[in-house]
């Protein structure tokens, strides 16, 4: 194994992604891979949990290697920082009636992202009746992915799935944005229909700032983008005995090194590539993915060729050190297309061995795939038996940096000719994906 490793480093040691004619090789180097990882997981950065000082650290640092490898800014910003705002909803008062009769507290709960919720008018609504023979939890997973105003009237023999449910919807929410037009309302009642509703709901609003750091180098064709990203935040400081300090060095600040390495890489390339290369670091990724769905609000998907989503590179995979496996194999060619780019290289890309773990869905790939761009996580650790896996102990010291630095390369390969504009994979069918 050890052999196989050194034999495939120096492979793309020396066949480095080059442009046409360019003027000088790029190279990616497993001390500078060491050097960015371990101040991206090391105990100043306190393990990076949003709306900390440790992810400002981040930032800044993910912000000033950007800058130092000559990256421009996104259309529209002013700096490498992409802020947004995420709104912390919490519930407030509610008063709620049907056919003139006030329902107990109890008996409904409310959904939504709004500030206020002023309902009155039967015609605005969308009234869902759930009988006591209906499946309530599939029904309410449905009504989850509707916009509009939906009223639920739930038949009060689910009562004890309905309890749960309203003890979930009592935390709040969290979310890119108020929306005061949609929203869910269930109420627990023997009605079938209603002749007149009256709903009003005043939730508590706190807007809260979050950022993810982006940066491209521009290409011939502006309008066709490949996209390397990673999350860059992690779990923090938990507990209060022992090592506190979650530092998250696989999970994920091996996938935010590889995007600034393959950065500095492409820039160091030396000409103009065909397509336009983005890079970004998402934040809030363990916290629900705010950062990604931001993004893609941002983005055109039809001009988004690819996504390389890099999660969790810093350990040797199941099949081996110079292997590395992709999420929603089946959903588009973009695996393929990385098979086919490594041929006679000792590097080996495969399907996802874990599918029932639904792993294409858990990252940030999952906002951008549900609009059709072919985007897909790489990753080597075998998670089902990695012991550090949201873990105080994901440290550097329990990486490979030879095995992390001969992927970052292998992914620089096989991107290759989506960048040069020769592969283009297919789109995801996103009436297929949850």
């Amino acid at each position: 194994m050890k052999k196989s490793v050194i034999s495939s480093i120096l492979f793309f040691s020396i066949s480095a992604f080059t442009f046409t004619n360019c003027q000088k090789a790029a190279v990616i180097d497993e001390a500078d891979v060491t050097r960015i990882i371990s101040t991206l997981a090391s105990d100043d950065m306190e393990g990076r949990m949003i709306f900390t000082q440790g992810i400002e650290k981040a930032s800044q640092f993910i912000q000033s290697e950007f800058e130092k490898i000559g990256l421009e800014y996104l259309d529209g910003l002013t700096s490498y920082n992409q802020q947004f705002s995420i709104y912390s909803i919490a519930p407030g008062n509610a008063i709620i009636s049907l056919d003139g009769k006030l329902i107990d507290a109890d008996n409904f709960l409310t959904m939504s992202t709004a500030e206020s919720l002023k309902w009155s008018d039967i015609a605005d609504l969308n009234i869902i009746s759930v009988g006591a023979s209906d499946n309530l939890q599939a029904m309410y997973n449905d009504i989850r992915r509707q916009s509009g105003k939906n009223l639920v009237l739930v038949d009060p023999a689910h009562k004890d799935f309905f309890a749960r449910l309203k003890g979930f919807s009592l935390r709040g929410n969290r979310a890119t944005e108020v929306d005061n037009e949609n929203g869910i309302v269930m109420v627990l009642s023997t009605l079938k229909a209603v002749k007149n509703v009256s709903v009003e709901v005043d939730n508590v609003v706190k807007a809260e700032s979050l950022s993810n750091v982006t940066g491209k180098i521009s290409g011939k064709r502006a309008n066709e983008i490949i996209l390397f990203s990673g999350h860059y935040d992690h779990l923090g400081v938990r507990g209060t005995e022992g090592d506190t300090i979650y530092n998250g060095a696989n999970d994920d600040a091996s996938g935010t090194t590889a995007v600034i390495t393959l950065a500095k890489y492409f820039k160091e390339s030396g000409l103009k590539p065909e397509r336009t290369i983005v890079f970004v670091a998402f934040t809030a990724e363990e916290s629900g993915g705010y950062g990604s769905r931001y993004f893609s609000e941002q983005m055109d998907p039809d001009q988004i060729m690819a996504m390389f989503n890099i999660e969790m590179i810093g350990k040797g995979a199941k099949e081996g050190p110079n292997t590395a496996w992709i999420t929603g194999f089946e959903k588009s060619t973009f695996g393929e297309l990385l098979q086919k780019a490594v041929e006679g290289t000792e590097y080996t890309f495969y399907p996802d061995p874990y599918p029932t773990q639904n792993l294409f869905y858990r990252s940030d790939n999952a906002t951008l795939a549900r609009l059709g761009v072919p985007a897909h996580t790489i990753s080597t650790t075998q998670i089902d038996i990695d012991k550090d896996y949201h873990q105080a102990s994901d440290e550097v010291s329990t990486l490979d940096m030879a095995h992390m630095t001969n992927t970052i390369k292998a992914i620089a390969k096989a991107a290759e000719k989506m960048i040069s504009g020769e592969q283009t994979p297919t789109r995801v069918d996103p009436s297929g994906l949850r």
